[in-house]
């Protein structure tokens, strides 16, 4: 299958670009400096790159692979660790301030629950000493239980009294009249 329009014009410029590359090698190292290049890497035209993947006839292209220069890739790659570095220390940071948070959390409710211990605790002795004095009244309750149940009985008999001198004093009321 042949290449046809910009996919051709692609293909050719991929031809010729390890070609120019050895070129201007060895235009640097030659004392003569630039000026001996062959003359076809001067002649041909600078295409813009095409995007790898992008294809218009079923060809893909491919751009080649330039290195960049040792003291860029040197100064990127401390770049790079001193912001990871950052960025790691950040979330260090974030992860012991959560724990450091939840350390005080559990003192507060280690605090919060030694508070609740003593109140139980006072709460319980006081209702045992409740409990103690109720015990101790007791006897007392059980005799004023007593004297209520003979008041109620006197009470019943003040009532059958009453009712019998009411009934005693019709009868003397009606002997009177006769």
């Amino acid at each position: 299958m042949a290449a046809t329009g910009d996919d051709a014009a692609a293909m050719d410029s991929i031809s010729r670009a390890p070609t120019a590359h050895l070129a201007a090698l060895n235009a640097a190292a030659s004392p003569g400096g630039p000026a001996e290049a062959p003359e076809h890497v001067a002649e041909s035209p600078a295409l813009p790159p095409k995007k790898p993947g992008t294809s218009d006839g079923g060809v893909e292209t491919a751009e080649e692979a330039v290195e960049p220069a040792e003291l860029d890739i040197n100064e990127l790659c401390s770049d790079m660790f001193e912001k990871m570095s950052v960025f790691l220390q950040g979330e260090l940071t974030g992860t012991c301030e959560d724990y450091r948070l939840l350390e005080n959390m559990n003192k507060l409710t280690s605090l919060k629950y030694m508070e609740m211990k003593d109140i139980s605790i006072n709460i319980s002795r006081n209702l045992q000493d409740l409990n103690n004095k109720y015990v101790s009244l007791q006897p007392y309750l059980d005799q004023i239980n007593q004297i209520e149940e003979q008041v109620s009985s006197l009470e019943q008999a003040a009532y059958k009294l009453d009712t019998y001198s009411k009934k005693l004093e019709a009868r003397f009321k009606k002997l009177e009249k006769r």
